[in-house]
């Protein structure tokens, strides 16, 4: 039978503790979180007693996949004994960071400003120098398509712009984060219905492409 709660007396001494949910099929980590008491197995035996809040949830549906091989969710405390929230979000942030392809719909607290980057991201950012804007451009912030695209198709694809700002634009810069890089050189604009669609030309180099 599946654990569904520490012995007495177990939780108190553990206080804050973070924690892994771990795929027994293949041994990887699908889920990171943090908490007190029995917080561990909530997700396991939520779905066990049919009362899980988002039948749509990934992690649920991990849960649900484990279970019908009759196999049980490995439940590993990664550190505990933390006497404030705070550390056990630091921690979990950071263990976020470190597993690709958890089911976890939130990224880790603190992420955006102090989580894992490369180091020339760290370089740019507090050693980077200030950008003087000296004509007309336009900054698309790509965001986690950075790491899922080339630069070029993350920034040529679709956006909500305004057509008069948008076409009175010298060069397009895309930006991840504070730093800036890349820039674009927009050529050849025409209009379509409620889009603009532009021939754009990478600096130094001749690839067309959609904005």
């Amino acid at each position: 039978m599946a654990r569904d709660a520490f012995p007495g007396g177990v939780a108190e001494k553990l206080k804050w503790y973070v924690y892994r949910l771990i795929d027994p099929r293949n041994g990887e980590t699908f889920y990171v979180g943090k908490g007190r008491g029995n917080r561990i197995f909530a997700h396991a035996r939520g779905v066990l007693d049919g009362d899980s809040e988002d039948v749509s949830d990934p992690k649920l549906q991990r849960i649900k996949e484990i279970n019908a091989t009759g196999l049980e969710v490995a439940h590993v405390v990664h550190r505990h004994g933390m006497d404030s929230e705070r550390i056990a979000y630091e921690i979990e942030a950071a263990l976020i960071d470190a597993y690709p392809g958890l089911t976890n719909r939130v990224r880790g607290h603190g992420t955006r400003d102090v989580g894992s980057r490369h180091v020339e991201e760290i370089i740019a950012e507090y050693a980077g120098k200030e950008f003087e804007v000296r004509e007309p451009l336009m900054l698309i912030s790509i965001g986690r398509t950075y790491y899922e695209r080339t630069t070029y198709d993350a920034v040529r694809t679709a956006w909500k712009v305004n057509i008069n700002r948008a076409c009175g634009c010298n060069l397009c810069w895309r930006t991840s984060g504070a730093w800036l890089s890349e820039p674009f050189v927009p050529s050849n604009g025409c209009l379509r219905i409620q889009r603009i669609s532009r021939v754009w030309k990478q600096k130094n180099s001749l690839v067309d492409g959609d904005l």
